[in-house]
């Protein structure tokens, strides 16, 4: 009777792990390795406007010596959305020898945002909101000012094309990366809204939805605090940046390893010379 028993047990518990792990090849389709930096609140301006530029300058080159696939940029391009800063931030940016993506912060297109103010970043800068895809993974750029501070009309087109695109991920079978500028919270999960954070109904709306499609990362900026929080298996990042940091921080940018479709870590890469030290 020992006997029988121990087996049936061996047998369900090679069962439960042969079943768990099938479930997981299954959700994701193959990926490839591949690496990518996150930089925070370029935010020209915030910091001292030359220092500022000499520092998001230093970083581009730092990017090109680690060649990376392609980078991310968390918001707070610039800290008043003038054309002359929107001009040096798009010059030095262009000299990325990668890719580059951007979602806009609060700074961009205001902390009240407008059809207005909107349509002007999208002059100056480019789409507020889309996906790319590399080498397996969706990268999925929101613009969380929309969730902030609700634009009729805007902030329902973005919802619906968030909700859309990450439903084609899922089917692709394509595990997720967001990148936005507010983070979801700071602290935890039902802590109050503040300046910091996205309201407490819509960052835990978004958190059910990340969830359901297999978000493995939330990436954002706005703190000039770096903070590192996980959620269910899921990793919450905002990084340091290259303005101004209010923990003390030095200056610098993440750069984020990834392994399979699940594992990704990131480390600090500090800016090494000149002003931005």
């Amino acid at each position: 009777m020992t006997r029988q028993y121990l087996l049936f047990s061996t047998l369900v518990a090679l069962s439960l792990f042969l079943s768990l792990n099938i479930g997981c090849v299954e959700r994701y389709a193959k990926v490839e390795p591949f690496t990518f930096v996150q930089l925070c609140d370029p935010q020209l301006g915030m910091g001292g406007y030359e220092h500022d530029v000499a520092s998001f300058g230093q970083a581009v080159r730092q990017i090109n010596e680690l060649r990376p696939d392609l980078v991310v940029i968390c918001g707070d391009l610039v800290e008043q959305p003038v054309d002359e800063s929107f001009a040096d931030f798009n010059r030095i940016k262009a000299g990325l020898k990668i890719p580059a993506y951007c979602a806009p912060g609060n700074h961009d297109i205001g902390g009240n945002p407008t059809i207005t103010s909107i349509n002007r970043y999208r002059e100056k800068t480019g789409r507020d909101y889309y996906s790319i895809e590399h080498k397996g993974y969706t990268f999925v750029m929101v613009n969380t000012q929309l969730w902030k501070a609700p634009v009729e009309g805007e902030t329902e087109k973005q919802d619906s094309w968030l909700a859309q695109t990450l439903e084609n991920a899922r089917t692709r079978k394509s595990p997720v990366i967001v990148v936005g500028h507010y983070p979801l919270f700071v602290k935890t999960l039902d802590e109050e809204d503040e300046y910091f954070n996205l309201p407490v109904a819509k960052r835990k709306e978004l958190l059910d939805l990340y969830r359901e499609y297999g978000v493995v990362a939330v990436l954002a900026g706005h703190t000039h605090t770096t903070i590192a929080n996980e959620y269910q298996g899921m990793q919450l990042v905002n990084g340091e940046t290259t303005s101004r940091n209010f923990d003390n921080r030095p200056f610098g940018f993440r750069l984020w390893t990834v392994d399979t479709a699940t594992s990704v870590r990131h480390e600090f890469v500090p800016l090494t010379e000149g002003d931005a030290e």
